[in-house]
């Protein structure tokens, strides 16, 4: 059959696309370099009998090269190479001890992982950094299939330098796009199928950070809803849907109950941990920089300020959950099609602003989203802007505080960062549910007409 121009410009587009994601995993390697020079910084000279690099100390918030990686090399028995909850538990006063770490039994494998052969800090931040950095990879790769040039956004922001080794984020982020991926760019398989594994891979990343656990929900409904199937009189697909809800649970429960029969003090404690955690000034929310404003110093003003923020903050997480499911379904109502990645970040931006715990490294769960959807430039500059004067003001408060300067000019940098993000989130919340996909169409002219239709309509 010969080749006719729209066959040989779609190839040409090929050639050119490739050359483009080439050149984005490469720019991705270097970011990923320089965000490993920034964290290993604190790595460097002497270390002491436990392997903790002298440097850790003198140089993590001054220089604003701390990393959770560096820092849980002591204190988690991962410098002893324990397997992580089997043995541990936790204390009265939240400490943990055996092992136990405070997150979700697959990020403890991979913290256990990446400190085989490793004897100081410094090895295991090494370590640790080549186990992530194939997520970042893989997490480019995918944006730039679904959303084209903007994936530069993820590949070269200063979130990706700033953080990727930060903490063990990476990972559970890859599990999020790539349920997305499947969802809405692999049509040749029913949306039954694609809402299956998308749920196992959200439940994967509930079991490495919870966060993607809240995106079941919303997939859930898109499924009961046929997806992009714009017939109104098409029955709800309610097998569909019991069977994505079914392979989430059902993933969850298999990747933790070995955890939780081997040793159920550890397995417990990383949920102890995170139900003791208080709103302080490690968490960056806007309950220490706001509410507990409206209280006055001493111990009992602080226990009623912790007891409020245990109720409020749950309450109002869920409460932006179903509202987004509400507007959800008026989008639904109006087009036909239920908006589930859309609606999905505007429960991470309700999640984010009202959870007690609001760690700079949380902006790599969001920047897929600013990716993805259409959200004006302007927007995720100004998020990008408050999000380094958290992601570095914090550190550099922390380090004036230590040596007794005046604190007020990078409080207020602090604080901009703080309520900056918190108006944007409020600002996103209400943009994602209707915002329009950045689709790269990836279709050849010749392929079929159906499948480019329902690609199309899920993108919309």
């Amino acid at each position: 059959m010969p080749i006719g121009p729209a066959s040989e410009l779609f190839a040409d587009r090929v050639v050119r696309r490739r050359v483009f994601a080439l050149a984005i995993l490469l720019l991705c390697a270097v970011t990923l370099a320089l965000g490993y020079a920034n964290k290993a910084r604190c790595a460097t000279g002497p270390v002491d009998d436990s392997g903790r690099s002298a440097a850790f100390e003198v140089r993590k918030d001054a220089e604003v090269c701390y990393s959770d990686i560096q820092l849980l090399w002591i204190g988690r028995d991962i410098d002893n190479h324990v397997f992580p909850y089997i043995g541990g538990g936790i204390t009265d006063d939240g400490t943990l001890t055996g092992g136990a770490v405070e997150y979700p039994v697959l990020s403890g494998v991979l913290m256990w992982v990446g400190a085989i052969g490793a004897e100081t800090d410094a090895q295991f931040l090494a370590y640790t950094a080549l186990l992530l950095a194939p997520f970042a990879l893989l997490i480019a790769w995918l944006l730039y299939r679904m959303a084209g040039r903007a994936a530069l956004l993820w590949a070269a922001g200063p979130p990706l330098v700033l953080y990727a080794f930060h903490n063990w984020e990476l990972p559970v982020v890859a599990t999020a796009v790539a349920a997305i991926y499947v969802v809405g760019y692999l049509p040749r398989y029913s949306l039954r199928s694609r809402g299956v594994v998308a749920a196992v891979l959200l439940g994967l990343g509930f079991c490495l950070k919870l966060y993607p656990g809240i995106f079941v929900l919303p997939l859930l409904i898109y499924v009961l809803t046929n997806g992009a199937a714009r017939d109104r009189g098409r029955p709800l697909d309610v097998r569909g849907a019991l069977l994505t809800a079914a392979a989430a649970i059902g993933t969850v429960v298999a990747v933790n109950l070995p955890f939780a029969l081997a040793g159920y003090e550890g397995w417990r404690a990383s949920i102890a941990f995170q139900q003791m955690r208080q709103a302080d000034i490690t968490t960056n929310s806007v309950w220490y920089w706001g509410l507990r404003l409206l209280f006055e110093d001493g111990a009992d003003s602080e226990s009623a300020f912790q007891d409020t923020v245990s109720v409020a903050s749950p309450l109002l997480v869920l409460g932006s959950f179903a509202l987004a499911i509400w507007l959800g379904r008026q989008r639904y109502l109006a087009t036909g099609v239920f908006p589930w990645v859309g609606v999905s970040g505007a429960m991470l931006c309700g999640f984010l602003l009202f959870h007690k715990v609001h760690s700079p490294q949380y902006t790599l769960w969001l920047l897929p989203f600013l990716v993805l959807l259409k959200v004006p430039f302007p927007l995720i500059a100004g998020y990008l802007l408050a999000d380094a004067a958290v992601g570095v003001g914090v550190f550099r408060y922390f380090y004036t505080i230590g040596t007794g300067d005046p604190v007020d000019t990078i409080e207020s940098v602090v604080q901009f960062g703080v309520w900056g993000r918190a108006i944007l989130l409020v600002v996103l919340f209400f943009l994602f549910v209707g915002a329009r996909w950045r689709a790269a169409t990836l279709a050849p002219p010749e392929s079929s007409r159906d499948t480019g239709q329902l690609v199309a309509a899920e993108r919309a």
